[in-house]
């Protein structure tokens, strides 16, 4: 078997554009006619240069090239250009083409993924989304908090059992900072509002975006704490594991890191210096899905737990799916709300989610296939990024 050609889809995000601006997906395709799909998550290009980073990737160490050969492919990427360094833009693309290699391996299988590396751990998946905002709101859910806790107590009531917020305001290039006083007040008035609303049906999960130093978010953890929340999510900035640790030394909230590191060495990094007991991979930025069981595996030796991270598309999500049906030491997975709306309308048969939980696939590979009449329906026709950071200095 040989791969020998690569289809790229910059994909439109509709409204209310949850999961980003856009998805980038890759197809792969074999002498044998046998395809499998990627996604690259947020890597810091335009994504139709993006695109093109993934066609020049594949025709330099993919073409040609058996896709069950997923090890010396991943040296030679990772190699490229004479890096051998975790380059997230450079593991973005290479996360893609990785995936849809995997995706076709478990066709010619006849097997989903997860059988292919380990086997199915979990029959069911447990799940949180973010509380997102929604149309006619008469304020913003992420600066309201008796708005928010009125849309927990509406995602409890759908099956979920846990729910993520970030109520810390807007972050920006020159984080990590020190939080007002006001903002503080604001974060603490969301915590309790919310486990108000929802008592112990549900965990609370208090995001952040690296936003504070680690003086600064021991100071704001100690506010949070009587709360009992699952996780305190990316506290400072994560070039630093080791200020991540000074964190998760002073506070009894498990800290959970990950988004923004790709592959073993950034991660491994992380679990030496004791920064985080819940690790965050994205599988569309971390190498791909043997990585990320290898990252797994690492957390496993030292009690560390996995929370596959997903804002983007759904062939990251499926990819999630397979490493969290098979890894014993899975803890949730993140999701769009439902899987529902562009997360749904982009795939020929949507991710099933039933009351809280994502019930893996028995199809073989990733379980997914791409629905070409809707992306051809939604290119994606701006010039911001997937994500994109506060470009001035803010003040708490």
């Amino acid at each position: 078997m040989k791969l020998t050609d690569i289809s790229t889809f910059v994909v439109g995000n509709p409204t209310p554009g949850n999961g980003g601006r856009y998805f980038v997906f890759v197809r792969l395709t074999t002498d044998g006619n046998v395809h499998g799909v990627g996604e690259a998550y947020c890597v810091p290009f335009h994504p139709d240069i993006v695109a093109h980073m993934a066609v020049d990737v594949f025709g330099r160490y993919f073409a040609g090239r058996d896709p069950h050969d997923i090890e010396s492919l991943w040296r030679r990427v990772y190699s490229a250009g004479y890096t051998q360094h975790a380059d997230l833009s450079l593991m973005g693309v290479l996360s893609a083409l990785e995936m849809a290699c995997w995706d076709i391996i478990g066709k010619e299988a006849g097997q989903p993924v997860y059988k292919l590396l380990g086997g199915r751990v979990h029959e069911r998946l447990r799940s949180y989304t973010y509380i997102y905002a929604r149309p006619g709101d008469a304020t913003d859910v992420y600066a309201d908090p008796e708005l928010a806790a009125q849309r927990a107590t509406e995602y409890v009531a759908q099956g979920f059992t846990a729910l993520k917020f970030d109520p810390a305001g807007p972050y920006s290039a020159f984080d990590g900072r020190l939080l007002s006083l006001a903002a503080m007040e604001r974060c603490e008035r969301f915590m309790r509002l919310l486990r108000e609303a929802v008592g112990t049906r549900a965990d609370l999960l208090f995001g952040t975006h690296g936003q504070m130093t680690a003086a600064g978010a021991v100071r704001l953890a100690r506010r949070l704490e009587p709360y009992d929340p699952l996780w305190f999510e990316e506290p400072v900035p994560p070039d630093a594991p080791e200020e991540m640790a000074r964190v998760a030394a002073a506070t009894r909230i498990p800290i959970a890191a990950g988004e923004r590191l790709a592959t073993k060495y950034d991660f491994g990094r992380l679990l030496r210096a004791g920064g985080a007991a819940i690790l965050q991979m994205n599988l569309g930025r971390v190498g791909g899905i043997l990585e990320a069981k290898k990252i797994a595996a690492m957390a496993e030796v030292q009690q560390a737990l996995i929370a596959p991270h997903l804002y983007c598309g759904p062939v990251v999500g499926a990819a999630n799916i397979q490493l969290a049906t098979c890894s014993p030491n899975f803890l949730i997975l993140e999701g769009i709300e439902r899987w529902q709306g562009s997360h749904a309308d982009v795939l020929k048969k949507p991710i099933r989610w039933e009351e809280g939980y994502v019930i893996p696939p028995i199809e073989p590979g990733l379980g997914v296939e791409l629905n070409d009449a809707f992306i051809a329906r939604h290119p994606y026709q701006g010039d911001r990024l997937h994500l994109e950071m506060g470009q001035e200095p803010l003040q708490g």
